[in-house]
């Protein structure tokens, strides 16, 4: 996302958001599934769930319709025996084309915290010749269903299909705003009491080739509209070394992807911390870029995110599904409740990205305001601030800023938010991408745990 005090096409989520839209089309018919908390008890601790399918008892706990589960260090759902062909025309190309497809419903998630809002994530592997759609279905309290809201059309690469979001789908009780399922009214007291994902995998006709899914999951929750957060206290005095790349570099570099760096916030600190877990693109994967430009990942990143529906590269699933590209490296889309959970997480080795709003002058020695951008947390220093990769600087090594810590849990925790107008807009309420390797430590194993990741 852009670091300008502009609006961003990502209608970035509140409590209440207002929508009228056509309803998105649903893909093809697939067959529907039957019918974790890290502290499980009669009253949650914390307004958000995550929850994800990972093992092989999980992919075989689903309603499978041509997809098979395969074991091994890392489970996974594949294509077995195609369920059947559908042709689909590419919005971004025009192109058409048949493909094979198999599906997997999971069962149903009763959510433990009735839900807003509710943003699905995963992480595959889509060789040339494949690609996978991502859906979601809800029930709200009095048993009424949503339609099967298209949560993303992925692939790792561009040849195939170009990546989306999809626009314009609502039941008139909630919409999918880019990447994030959202109630049109929470106000009303309406809310999301349980969802199905399901997962679409597809290749060409007469291939053996096959995408591969180790996990898929959806952070729901109902955090409650606020301006400010309760100050936490800090617990922690350590900093993870984490690379520093500046998007601010890249600007104007292929503009076909969100206008070049200026808007690269996101990619740039997904690629920071893929590096830190010792990811690096290889030459031909940085082939096409310009042998003349520093940091070349960063625009393979840039590539690699970019959702051409949405027109940026600040899609927060397919920044996730980016990561996990990476060998044994894996990336999920959650809310963090509070500093303390990101002083969790860098005790145990694990940095974060997360998503911010803010003026100007509400966060000290940043020199700009954002209507959203995404910054690395690597650490706190001694007095509790905030020390983070932040790659709207000037140059990589600029990059790393300490910022006050009641400043930033305000501008990142918050709901809602003030505009230099005075127009009220909304924020993320801790929205955090965490990657993470796909064998934990027990110790990260154990952090995970303890901030709702598992």
């Amino acid at each position: 996302m852009s670091r300008a005090e502009q609006p961003t096409r990502r209608t970035v989520l509140t409590a209440a958001v207002a929508a009228a839209a056509v309803v998105g089309g649903a893909s093809q018919a697939a067959a529907d599934g039957p019918a974790a908390r890290p502290r499980p008890g009669p009253v949650p601790d914390r307004p958000v769930d995550y929850r994800s399918w990972t093992t092989y008892a999980d992919w075989r706990s689903g309603a499978a319709a041509g997809t098979r589960a395969v074991a091994g260090a890392r489970p996974g759902l594949v294509i077995g025996a195609p369920a059947g062909t559908t042709d689909y025309l590419d919005p971004h190309t025009g192109a058409r084309a048949t493909w094979e497809y198999a599906t997997w419903t999971s069962p149903v998630h009763r959510l433990p915290v009735p839900a807003t809002e509710v943003i699905a994530s995963w992480n595959a592997d889509t060789p040339a010749g494949t690609w996978l759609q991502v859906e979601l279905r809800g029930t709200y309290p009095d048993g009424t269903e949503t339609p099967w809201y298209v949560m993303g059309r992925w692939a790792a690469g561009d040849a195939d299909i170009r990546r989306t979001s999809v626009d314009g789908q609502t039941d008139g009780r909630s919409s999918i705003w880019t990447d994030t399922f959202s109630i049109d009214d929470a106000a009303s007291g309406l809310r999301l009491a349980c969802y199905r994902l399901r997962l679409t995998l597809y290749r060409r006709p007469g291939e053996r080739i096959t995408p591969t899914v180790w996990r898929i999951g959806a952070m729901a929750s109902d955090v409650p509209d606020r301006f400010t957060v309760p100050a936490s206290v800090p617990g922690l005095a350590q900093e993870l070394i984490v690379p520093r790349y500046s998007q601010e570099i890249h600007a104007g570099q292929y503009p076909q992807y969100d206008n070049g760096g200026e808007a690269w916030c996101s990619p740039t600190s997904s690629q920071m911390i893929v590096e830190y877990w010792g990811g690096r693109p290889t030459d031909e994967q940085l082939s096409w870029v310009d042998p003349g430009y520093t940091d070349p990942q960063v625009c393979q990143a840039a590539r690699a995110t970019y959702d051409y529906q949405y027109g940026g590269c600040g899609n927060w699933p397919f920044n996730a599904a980016y990561a996990a590209t990476y060998q044994d490296l894996q990336g999920v889309v959650t809310r963090l409740a509070s500093l303390t959970d990101l002083e969790t997480l860098i005790a145990a080795g694990i940095p974060a990205i997360t998503s911010q709003s803010f003026l100007k002058e509400e966060l000290t020695g940043a020199g700009y305001g954002t209507s959203g951008h995404l910054m690395t947390v690597t650490g706190f220093s001694a007095e509790g601030d905030v020390i983070a990769n932040d790659p709207a600087s000037p140059s990589d090594e600029a990059v790393r800023r300490v910022y006050r810590r009641r400043e930033f849990e305000t501008i990142w925790l918050r709901t809602k938010r003030h505009t230099a107008t005075g127009r009220v807009a909304s924020g993320t309420g801790g929205v955090c991408y965490l990657y993470f390797p796909a064998r934990p430590t027990p110790r990260q194993r154990k952090a995970l745990a303890r901030v709702g990741v598992r």
